[in-house]
């Protein structure tokens, strides 16, 4: 014979290599795995008796777990007219498309392996997620629940703080990461999860930035400048770059008490503002620090959740800040957030967290990020810059009110804008403050 053709290895033979078998299980869905194991008896032994196969799980894009109506009894007509067994909740009602997914699951042997699971856009009630957290047949390590419909988050919450609780039985919860605060899925056109600016930002309520055209005009810089930072640094995830205020702040805000509760057991895709207003050492002292730098009783901040992102420059004076800044490896896993997306080869708390490259001694980008209290007169809006408690006070004027420091610039300043300040109305004095009041200036100008 001449030539002869090889044939390509047998895909059972080139499964059988485990370096191949984990990089492609994770992208394929939960049902092309059953419909492999299902072609043959060496297959079906094959992928369930391979660790590992099922680990991570994917149902967001299942239809069978999807409840595409809205809550039953709105008005108590439409369910008094429904034959059901009374029994039935209306929580059990929109959890039990899931609970069919998860009961198929358990009777072929897989839900116990799923360490990594992804329920994002589906019908997911706070009992499901208390079942998945609590109950002995779940072992799921990392959780992504963004976009859940049927969740009542207050029953969430309940939920999260008695699988944190301090009598809780060794070892649990298994939970170790949960993705709640982001949105869905990023789509074509969509705002990113960090926005710079916020047409209904709630730092200034009056003022020469609160006209619709410098919003706007602001608005569009802010995207300009995200876009920007995309190109130049595409591999930086929102945490570490400059981004401003997190679009879903005020839903992150709300969750405070949680995340004091849950930090070092659970981790979630938001953090805790870790600024001196909130260390309550900063007014009692410290037995082994210094006592020159209490703060009073009413400097002094209960917990907030962060949701203005500094960047990992720091403060414009130090390139620090107080509370330091957190860098992967060297901090707590309860200062660092989990980054998008979830990981698809592993289902450890650290490759959840880690972070890009950068400049530090560690050679990762550090993180600092901050709660809005503790960013008044201290961040620029425009410009992302940031001084600290330690190189600059803040003066007399960041007292007044926005009517009363709308009418000290107009008055030429008074003694706290003499004094040197360096953020007024929320824009820094040097630069976008000084910009926004020529361009604005005049009949021709952008809102004059």
């Amino acid at each position: 014979m001449g030539t002869t053709d090889v044939l390509p290895p047998p895909l059972l033979e080139l499964l059988s290599n485990s370096l191949v078998l984990h990089q492609i299980c994770p992208y394929l869905p939960i049902s092309g795995l059953l419909n492999l194991a299902a072609t043959s008896k060496s297959f079906h032994s094959f992928i369930f008796g391979t660790p590992n196969v099922f680990r991570y799980l994917d149902l967001s894009t299942t239809k069978g777990g999807a409840v595409d109506f809205a809550p039953i009894d709105p008005g108590g007509e439409i369910w008094r007219s429904e034959r059901m067994d009374e029994a039935v909740t209306e929580e059990d009602f929109f959890a039990g498309p899931l609970r069919g997914i998860f009961s198929t699951l358990r009777k072929r042997g897989v839900l116990q392996d799923v360490q990594t699971l992804i329920l994002d856009g589906l019908s997911v009630p706070a009992e499901v997620v208390r079942e998945i957290i609590c109950d002995p047949p779940f072992n799921v390590r990392i959780l992504s629940i963004k976009g859940v419909k049927n969740l009542n988050e207050r029953k969430l919450k309940q939920v999260l703080k008695y699988a944190c609780r301090l009598g809780r039985p060794e070892g649990t919860p298994k939970l170790r990461g949960l993705y709640f605060f982001g949105p869905e899925r990023r789509k074509e056109g969509t705002l990113p999860l960090f926005s710079q600016y916020a047409l209904d930002s709630s730092f200034s309520s009056l003022g020469v930035t609160t006209s619709v055209g410098a919003q706007l005009g602001t608005h569009w810089n802010r995207r300009s400048q995200d876009a920007l930072s995309s190109v130049l640094e595409p591999d930086a995830d929102p945490w570490y770059r400059p981004s401003g205020v997190l679009s879903v702040a005020d839903h992150v805000a709300e969750w405070a008490d949680v995340l004091s509760v849950c930090q070092g057991i659970i981790a979630f895709d938001g953090i805790l503002c870790r600024g001196p207003r909130h260390d309550i050492l900063s007014i009692v002292g410290d037995p082994k620090g210094p006592t020159e730098k209490l703060m009073t009783r009413s400097e002094f901040m209960a917990l907030a959740s962060a949701t203005v992102v500094l960047g990992p420059g720091g403060c414009q004076v130090c390139h620090s800040a107080p509370e330091g800044l957190a860098i992967p490896g060297e901090v707590p896993t309860n200062y660092l957030p989990l980054l998008e997306p979830p990981p698809r080869h592993t289902s450890s708390l650290h490759f959840a967290q880690i972070a890009p490259c950068g400049t530090s001694s560690s050679g990762k980008l550090p993180l600092l990020a901050r709660c809005k209290a503790c960013l008044v007169d201290r961040w620029c809006e425009g410009c992302n810059k940031f001084w600290c408690e330690d190189c600059y006070q803040t003066s007399e004027i960041s007292t007044y009110t926005q009517m009363q420091k709308v009418e000290a610039m107009e008055n030429g300043g008074g003694p706290g804008l003499r004094m040197g300040i360096k953020v007024h109305l929320g824009l820094c004095i040097e630069d976008c403050l000084v910009g926004e009041m020529y361009n604005g200036a005049g009949s021709g100008g952008m809102w004059g």
